[in-house]
């Protein structure tokens, strides 16, 4: 596959050390999996048919990106015309900078409560995030095994800020949500999520506290929008 283009983008440096309140730290080990700070950028579009992201460091060089898979002609012509994407299963690839997959993420059809289940491409389980209540502040358990090692924990309604806490409730991550300027969230779905670990997390909680920062969209905002 064609390797990313790889030019650090100032806004993303400004946004996470103004926005999301970051203080610069040194370099991180350049992947996905390793970098202390990910920016997920979803990417605007006037007509949102298909997910798409691209996942930068804190200084807005691209180490991977996240891809909807698997709709067809119909399903993004249902897409357009209807408020029905909720009842839809999302299926998406999380891929490195060479454009690899290293994660796989599926997100059933749901009414109320929403479900994500993490994979190696090879199909082997890493983890499920389990959205927990419908109304006030929303929470994620982190299932593994078919035990809880963690959680992801709304800090306000709207679902813009979240705590991630191991299973002792200790936060291990944190997810701020970032705004590029009025004009573009006015006329695109566009959102811009920084999320910081804050330190080495064992696997499967490291896998699983970087498939947060797109579940937060995923399984969340595709319907806030329902709910307005």
């Amino acid at each position: 596959m064609t390797t990313q283009s790889n030019t650090p983008d100032p806004k993303v440096s400004r946004q996470v050390q103004q926005q999301a309140g970051i203080a610069p730290s040194g370099p991180g080990g350049g992947t996905l999996f390793t970098e202390p700070v990910l920016v997920v950028n979803q990417k605007a579009k006037l007509i949102e048919l298909t997910n798409e992201y691209k996942v930068m460091d804190q200084h807005g060089n691209q180490l991977g990106s996240v891809a909807e898979v698997g709709q067809s002609a119909l399903r993004k012509v249902v897409r357009f015309i209807s408020g029905w994407d909720q009842y839809f299963t999302h299926k998406l690839e999380i891929r490195d900078a060479q454009g690899e997959p290293v994660l796989r993420l599926t997100r059933p059809a749901k009414i109320f409560k929403s479900r994500v289940i993490v994979t190696r491409p090879d199909g082997e389980p890493v983890g499920e995030l389990v959205q927990q209540n419908v109304f006030g502040k929303i929470n994620f358990a982190i299932n593994a095994g078919g035990t809880q090692i963690g959680a992801i924990k709304g800090e306000n309604w709207r679902a813009w800020n979240f705590a991630v806490v191991d299973q002792a409730g200790t936060e291990v991550a944190r997810i701020t949500k970032t705004w590029e300027g009025l004009a573009k969230t006015m006329f695109t779905t566009a959102d811009n999520y920084v999320l910081q670990i804050h330190q080495q997390l064992p696997e499967p909680l490291r896998s699983l506290v970087v498939a947060t920062a797109l579940t937060v969209d995923t399984a969340l905002k595709q319907d806030a929008r329902g709910l307005g």
